[in-house]
């Protein structure tokens, strides 16, 4: 639970902006639609384990937030890149006792290739008695970074990048966020769902960037690519 000081907080725009619905997920209908492999498991209301493979920026984390929401599954969020296989163990024993209650995990590995072969290991017993729902984000090749115990205890799917139509969906949600059109050239805007290269957080990181310029002229491509050659260290 937020308290009022973080509820007041200000809030990326990608943060205010994260669907509460897969119906809000754009770019990625094909596996999310009612006819998609993971819009079926969430509808009929059992999940399987799965890896999410994709670019950075596509909704990866996103989509396991709402996966926990629509089954109503406990969302136990790691990142491989900071944990070892001791936090592993804590999450699994926590998943136990929630399952003795009747209450399912949904655990969400962020860079789940990051993990070695032990690590690894690690999950294949929990995965196989449905301890936990694990839901592997990666921006690899599954095939050539996750041993093949695991992926055959998990469907891979693919998430597409954002394509311009996608981008621009979330430009316009983007603006009405805000509250106010960006100031931008048509060119000006084309080049900046050029520059985004399919990543929906950059977008939108830009996005706050250019609504806190002074308001006295349209941005066309150039101003647009001096800006993010200021912003592309912090970003990277």
């Amino acid at each position: 639970m937020s308290t009022l000081f973080e509820a007041q907080a200000p809030h990326p725009l990608a943060d205010r902006l994260r669907p509460r619905s897969l119906s809000e997920v754009i770019g990625q209908d094909h596996l999310l639609g009612p006819e998609g492999p993971i819009g079926r498991m969430v509808a009929s209301r059992h999940l399987a384990s799965m890896i999410l493979w994709g670019p950075p920026g596509c909704g990866k984390t996103t989509i396991a937030r709402l996966l926990a929401d629509g089954t109503d599954l406990v969302f136990e969020p790691l990142s491989a890149v900071f944990s070892g296989v001791a936090d592993l163990r804590k999450v699994f024993d926590a998943a136990r006792k929630r399952r003795e209650m009747g209450q399912g995990t949904l655990l969400f590995v962020d860079e789940i290739h990051r993990f070695n072969r032990a690590q690894q290991d690690a999950f294949l017993p929990v995965v196989e008695d449905g301890t936990v729902i694990l839901v592997g984000a990666t921006t690899e090749n599954p095939s050539f970074e996750l041993i093949g115990a695991l992926l055959s205890r998990a469907q891979v799917f693919v998430l597409r990048r954002l394509d311009d139509t996608a981008l621009e969906t979330l430009l316009g949600r983007a603006e009405q966020q805000l509250g106010r059109a960006l100031p931008l050239s048509a060119d000006g805007r084309a080049a900046l769902r050029a520059m985004a290269d399919g990543d929906g957080r950059f977008l939108l990181n830009l996005v706050e960037e250019i609504d806190r310029l002074p308001r006295n002229r349209e941005l066309g491509p150039q101003e647009l690519a001096e800006l993010v050659q200021r912003r592309a260290p912090l970003y990277d």
